[in-house]
């Protein structure tokens, strides 16, 4: 009896102390919804903050970014990015949002490549080739987190040799820093115990109109390049660079993304049912120079994007189909968002006279990109 009347005044004592409430963004989401257990690895959400009022939110699954809360026309904050509210979605919609891609971004044609002597068999996961990594890439893994203050997340992956057939044990860093000029810089190193390939990037989905649910061919982008990596109708590259003059890739002065996106005259366009290619940067790798620049009319809402990579892939939605039901309850459309993914060529690997993406061990790989937002004028 004694022991039911002390359970009862503490029960009754936790009713009446205030509880801690959930955590909640203010992009509106939900920590503990993302506080999970995947392949027996805890899940967070990690929120990072500047003096300006900005806010870009991570979850270590993937290590993608979840929201980004950006400034528009008047000092109103919109969320330019698409994703999921939950783990529980991005693990029930396999989706590549905001996630970091390794161990290699984009294609590989039959999933083959040589080292020295040695020819490597990866994981054939797209139409008999090797996209972003294989059946399971880093998309899907759960990386190390440590918050060292409100701005900044280091996230840290150890890709074991033999992970989905690519050789040598890799340890990566990546690095998210939200700048009190709002900007998101992302850094990459790593470093390997064998020969191996490496092309690392972030695959956000990006909506600068704040609202997902409307299409992105009324942005206006610019981009740095002069010419793009012409692919065929797998995405594989068929060749060297070609010019983009005179073209629906050329964006060598700003216009809006659906001016030319359906031009089905053009035979890239069709092969990319729009535009999926990697433009070649005229930027040298210098981190300084704008490699491409994205507005909304809407919001006003700039985005700029440096990198020291030599090659941008651009990715207009054209696989969105409609079925992914993001946050907030919104259904994406098709094209409903853009990517800008800083990276080297696809299958670059069997193109020996393009930058090579090999990595030695004692040779520490870098990579980094600042996503960079403002408001026009």
């Amino acid at each position: 009896m004694k022991r039911i009347m002390l359970f009862a005044a503490v029960a009754g004592l936790l009713a009446c102390t205030p509880q801690p409430k959930d955590e909640i963004t203010a992009s509106g989401l939900k920590r503990s919804d993302f506080q999970a257990e995947v392949d027996g690895k805890k899940t967070d959400l990690y929120r990072l903050a500047n003096a300006s009022g900005m806010e870009v939110c991570v979850t270590n699954y993937g290590g993608r970014v979840v929201s980004v809360l950006a400034p528009g026309k008047g000092g109103a904050m919109y969320d330019v990015v698409l994703g999921f509210d939950s783990i529980a979605d991005y693990l029930k919609h396999p989706s590549n949002y905001g996630a970091t891609i390794g161990r290699y971004a984009n294609r590989i044609a039959k999933g083959r490549f040589a080292i020295d002597n040695d020819t490597i068999q990866l994981e054939l996961n797209d139409h008999g080739n090797t996209l972003h990594g294989g059946l399971r890439g880093w998309a899907d893994r759960v990386f190390d987190a440590v918050q060292p203050d409100s701005s900044t997340l280091v996230l840290t992956y150890v890709s074991p040799d033999g992970e989905s057939c690519f050789p040598g044990t890799v340890q990566a860093q990546v690095t998210y820093k939200l700048t009190d000029d709002n900007a998101l810089d992302i850094s990459y190193t790593a470093t390997t115990d064998q020969k191996t390939i490496i092309n690392l990037t972030n695959h956000s989905y990006f909506n600068l109109s704040g609202d997902p649910s409307t299409k992105i061919t009324d942005h206006t982008l610019w981009i740095a390049a002069d010419s793009i990596t012409p692919i065929d109708s797998l995405a594989i590259p068929i060749g060297d660079p070609i010019a983009v003059k005179g073209s629906p890739f050329d964006f060598t002065s700003p216009k809006p993304v659906g001016q030319a996106l359906d031009s089905t005259d053009c035979v890239q366009i069709r092969n990319g049912i729009g535009y999926d290619h990697n433009w070649v940067l005229n930027t040298g790798g210098d981190i300084t120079k704008p490699a491409a620049r994205l507005i909304s009319p809407t919001t006003g809402i700039v985005l700029e994007v440096f990198t020291t990579e030599p090659g941008l892939q651009v990715y207009s939605g054209n696989y969105q189909d409609g079925t992914h039901v993001g946050k907030k309850g919104i259904t994406y459309p098709y094209r409903g968002a853009i990517c800008l993914e800083s990276q080297h060529a696809p299958d670059s690997p069997n193109h020996p006279s393009w930058p090579s993406v090999l990595l030695n061990p004692g040779q520490p790989y870098q990579s980094r990109c600042i996503y960079q937002f403002s408001v026009a004028d």
